[in-house]
């Protein structure tokens, strides 16, 4: 059964994203009430990887970006 992307936060994508293998991907979905398959969540994680991320992106993971950095240059 395909995830209902409807359900998909912001917070669950920020997570999911950490996860490092299939069973840590499939026990987050599970604890958000949606169901994964071991291919799924591989397929799922294949394609988080793939993923590349701008700077503002980045600055947003790492914590955010600090006020005097924008007057530094």
């Amino acid at each position: 059964m395909p995830i209902d992307k409807s359900k998909l936060t912001r917070e669950i994508l920020e997570k999911a994203a950490q996860c490092e293998t299939s069973d840590e991907l499939i026990a987050l979905a599970k604890s958000e009430g949606m169901e994964l398959t071991v291919e799924q969540a591989k397929a799922y994680l294949a394609e988080l990887q793939d993923i590349e991320l701008d700077d503002k992106e980045l600055e947003k993971i790492a914590g955010g970006s600090c006020p005097i950095h924008r007057y530094m240059g």
